[in-house]
């Protein structure tokens, strides 16, 4: 009895089949095989998967953070006692996350960073621009963030290596803050050009092969992206007649794209966030992702709100309220800086629940957001949220929440993880908007077709498969067809 195995692809790209039978008597017949029999069979016949060229993560890497303060140099202070054994990289996926390979039964787990050819911490070199002088070392004391004894002094002479450059400030934007260490030029586009400067002669100076600029500063205020967001034309005419709608985020952005650098927005500025940006990003060859860390009541709402979907539970209100007293919450203390961060915390779970979709369930929720700054708490931050819900037959339930975090103590690893992954993006030529980054952001960019992906769970899937796929392994979808 002679068999062939015919191979189909169905809409999730995975293989069906039929084996032909032609028996001796010359009557052909069709016989459908076991599942476990089908994917064995075909597993043999698909092509494995291409891994892409990704250029080795040779020599320093310079990390240029715009912002000196609390999140900065708590980063760059657990960066320095990591590399000398001192402290564990906790928080950080890049450094203590494992990635699935294969099949379940295969018992394949690497850890991500001796899977995927990213930097070492022993090759990042810190850089900064702030409005205050302070150095690493007096910042990291001035925001008691970290214990003095055991995270500061040890590493001390490191931090204090690092003064920063004069920033890109302008009160304007954040009223509540003030600083002398800035640059003063006649126009926005001078003012970049001096960043730009600034990035070649950090490069030159500390021997780096690659660079990676990060916003680590405060937010502004809200700006709507308008006209002169456009096109990279229409900017840098902007940028020459010192237009109000150009803050300081895009001219650092601006400055970064054009020498080629990969710039990551740790707060919900407008920065990248323009098609000017995603234009220049692309015609620089360079990736950008998204913006305003999420790490911690954004973070919680991004699990919880999946829970509710995934079990058809309905929302009637969700209210959320923060105390903070370090440096962020007193610059959110001015109206106009936090509703640039209520409207990246406020898209969440319209995105998640999907109202249109589910309108019974989720058609007329009160979503409200507050900040409060309380300097008591430094940068000890406690969100607070209440969540009224509703189940079979519309009973109505309640879901409190009381996250006592802290607020650095959360971004330090996120920022480590978006350097490393966007500086591997830079070298496996992926160029614009990297989506698979969402997995870090409150406002996550995205293709102008399509809405954001605010899922935690399924941010982590695109995040992993990215990964699978940059390395030539098949994609985990979870079908449990072993």
């Amino acid at each position: 009895m002679a068999q062939r195995l015919r191979l189909r692809r169905n809409t999730v790209g995975h293989c069906a089949a039929t084996v032909c039978t032609e028996a001796q008597s010359g009557q052909n017949s069709l016989t459908l095989v076991r599942r476990r029999d089908i994917v064995l069979e075909a597993r043999h016949i698909v092509e494995t998967p291409k891994k892409r060229h990704i250029e080795p993560a040779t020599g320093r890497l310079g990390v240029l953070t715009v912002g000196l303060g609390a999140v900065a140099s708590t980063a760059i202070a657990g960066v320095e006692l990591i590399k000398r054994g001192l402290a564990e990289p906790i928080g950080s996926l890049s450094q203590m996350g494992t990635i699935r390979l294969g099949e379940r039964t295969e018992g394949r787990a690497p850890l991500i960073r001796d899977l995927v050819p990213l930097a070492g911490l022993d090759q990042l070199v810190f850089g900064a621009w702030d409005p205050i002088s302070d150095t690493a070392y007096e910042s990291a004391l001035k925001c008691g963030v970290l214990d003095r004894h055991e995270h500061i002094e040890p590493i001390a002479a490191a931090l204090k290596e690092i003064e920063p450059m004069p920033a890109v400030f302008d009160q304007n934007y954040v009223r509540r803050l003030d600083g002398s260490n800035v640059k003063s030029k006649a126009t926005k586009r001078e003012l970049a050009e001096a960043v730009r400067e600034d990035i070649r002669n950090f490069k030159v100076k500390h021997s780096c092969d690659r660079l990676v600029v990060i916003w680590c500063a405060s937010t502004e205020i809200l700006i709507e992206p308008g006209s002169v967001h456009e096109s990279i034309d229409a900017l840098e005419a902007a940028m020459d007649v010192n237009d109000v709608n150009i803050p300081p985020s895009v001219i650092y952005a601006y400055a970064a794209l054009k020498e080629g650098v990969p710039f990551i927005n740790g707060s919900p500025n407008l920065a990248t966030d323009v098609p000017a940006m995603t234009q220049l990003a692309e015609q620089a060859g360079v990736p950008i992702c998204g913006k305003d860390f999420k790490s911690g009541q954004t973070l919680l709402k991004t699990v919880l709100a999946p829970m509710l979907k995934a079990r058809m539970l309905g929302l009637r209100g969700w209210y959320s309220t923060n105390i903070l007293g370090n440096r962020d919450g007193e610059v959110l203390e001015d109206p106009d800086s936090f509703r640039s961060k209520e409207v990246t915390k406020l898209g969440v779970l319209e995105n998640i629940l999907q109202p249109g979709l589910y309108p019974e369930l989720y058609g007329h929720f009160d979503h409200k957001v507050c900040i409060n700054y309380y300097p008591p708490r430094g940068d000890n931050k406690e969100g607070w949220d209440n969540i009224d819900i509703f189940g079979w037959l519309g009973y109505p339930m309640q879901i409190k929440v009381d996250f006592l975090c802290r607020d650095s103590i959360l971004a330090a690893p996120l920022m480590l993880d978006l350097v490393l992954f966007t500086d591997l993006a830079q070298r496996a030529g992926l160029v614009g908007i990297q989506e698979w980054l969402s997995f870090y952001f409150k406002g996550p960019q995205h293709a102008p077709d399509v809405n954001p992906e605010h899922d935690l769970f399924i941010q982590q899937t695109k995040l992993k498969n990215t990964l699978r796929w940059l390395m030539g392994e098949e994609q985990v979808t979870h079908l449990d067809l072993e």
